[in-house]
């Protein structure tokens, strides 16, 4: 059964207003952990418009060489904007723990998807709610350092 895209649009703005507006509050500082996971900003430039965006997301697998996000877009039915700028110019930069760091964005190939999709909802299980709710395959993007 799919979840309608307009559900999945209200809840995704509403997890990324509301971050933006827990960091705003406290200077920053908080939140250090979203649903277990780490929150990053991941900034793109718009692949119509030129204009750069900044979105607030959450990594549910990183290491020091590495950043997975996924481009789940709460189960809607076509993957999010800022997964289409990242594939577009692929050259992106991060914000994790107050530190810009530039990254390169690529999608994880078959097998690694196959490899990481597992640790990804055991970080967190509504990605494979998300999953069900579309028939799309959701995309898992990994950043890695410049």
């Amino acid at each position: 059964m799919h979840k309608p895209d307009s559900v999945a649009e209200v809840s995704a703005w509403l997890l990324e207003n509301g971050h933006r507006l827990i960091l705003a509050l406290t200077g920053g500082r908080y939140p250090r952990t979203v649903m277990g996971m780490l929150p990053v900003e991941l900034h793109t430039v718009g692949r119509k418009s030129g204009k750069p965006y900044a979105n607030l997301l959450t990594s549910p697998l990183h290491d020091d060489h590495r950043i997975v996000v996924v481009a789940s877009k709460g189960g809607h039915q076509d993957h999010p904007d800022w997964y289409k700028n990242a594939m577009a110019s692929p050259d992106v930069t991060v914000t994790v723990d107050g530190a810009t760091v530039p990254m390169l964005a690529r999608c994880a190939s078959p097998e690694e998807r196959a490899e990481l999709w597992p640790q990804v909802v055991k970080a967190y299980k509504g990605y494979a709610g998300y999953q069900r709710n579309t028939s799309r395959e959701i995309p898992l993007l990994i950043l890695e350092r410049r």
